[in-house]
């Protein structure tokens, strides 16, 4: 198939103490996206159900790892249900003694396979101890090879770049930024990972203000499909976007076919003519 249907939800977020709660409300937006084929949440999406009594960034995170295999399952189950690709939002895992950032890209039989996040915000790093996961890989699919950049990674070229040459012709990107200049850099960064490597990247928010959970309290964004700025694409490289900080399905039909004809006779070949990264970078030298 290389016709794929994907729905971007800008999860908008409000408590939801405990996992029923957030199992319950999973299921339900994504009955409403009947007819898509692959469903992507946002990076910390499913923390809303480790809401407090009172609002605790240290609280939040050990019951969010406390419960993250327990909402897997339960993502899991419900891709079954709907027989459909998911990734349900990213989830602080504990693995080998750390805590890390990672994104399930659940299958329709049930199977799960991991991306993690691999280069932290401050925010991660500083305050919740996050540590680096392991390096970009692909996901085999039955639209083909597809990334998943988890928010921050995707702001470097070289970490799209290395999926992209193993065969990616999407890469998603579930983010998670809480003021308008951090959802502009994840979204200039989506377009220039699209327009450098003439691929598709889709990108899911959270969205919304929710004063009882600390660690989500503010939310800005707006879902979007961004490919080549080329031939055959609109001539900012938008392939469809929806409202900010609106909590309505984005939904876009990607075609990799599209992708091949404009990486063979673009009026630029961004994707063919990518140099190899040098092993330094020399010191220039004026006569």
């Amino acid at each position: 198939m290389t016709t794929l249907r994907i729905g971007l939800l800008p999860w908008q977020v409000r408590p939801a103490p405990g996992l029923d709660a957030w199992a319950a409300r999973l299921d339900a937006e994504i009955t409403k996206a009947a007819g898509a084929q692959l469903l992507v949440m946002p990076e910390y999406a499913p923390l809303e159900m480790a809401t407090q009594r009172v609002p605790d960034i240290e609280a939040e995170l050990r019951t969010a790892i406390e419960l993250a295999p327990h909402a897997l399952q339960r993502a899991q189950d419900i891709a079954r249900r709907h027989n459909i690709w998911l990734l349900p939002g990213t989830m602080p895992f504990e693995h080998e003694g750390r805590i890390i950032n990672r994104a399930p890209l659940i299958a329709a039989d049930g199977s799960v396979a991991f991306q993690d996040k691999h280069v932290m915000t401050r925010f991660e790093a500083e305050l919740w101890r996050i540590d680096a996961g392991e390096p970009p890989r692909v996901f085999d699919t039955p639209w083909g090879r597809i990334g998943i950049a988890v928010c921050y990674d995707l702001e470097f070229p070289t970490l799209v770049r290395a999926q992209v040459e193993a065969g990616a012709w999407l890469v998603l990107a579930p983010v998670c930024t809480d003021t308008l200049a951090g959802f502009n850099r994840i979204r200039i960064a989506a377009q220039a990972r699209a327009m450098e490597n003439q691929c598709f990247v889709a990108i899911a928010p959270t969205t919304g203000a929710a004063r009882a959970i600390a660690t989500l309290d503010e939310n800005r964004g707006r879902a979007g499909v961004y490919g080549p700025v080329d031939r055959g694409f609109a001539d900012d490289g938008i392939v469809a976007e929806g409202e900010m900080d609106a909590p309505d399905w984005l939904f876009a039909d990607l075609d990799r076919a599209r992708l091949d004809a404009v990486r063979a006779d673009g009026a630029v070949r961004n994707h063919r003519d990518h140099p190899a990264l040098p092993p330094f970078c020399p010191l220039a030298r004026f006569t």
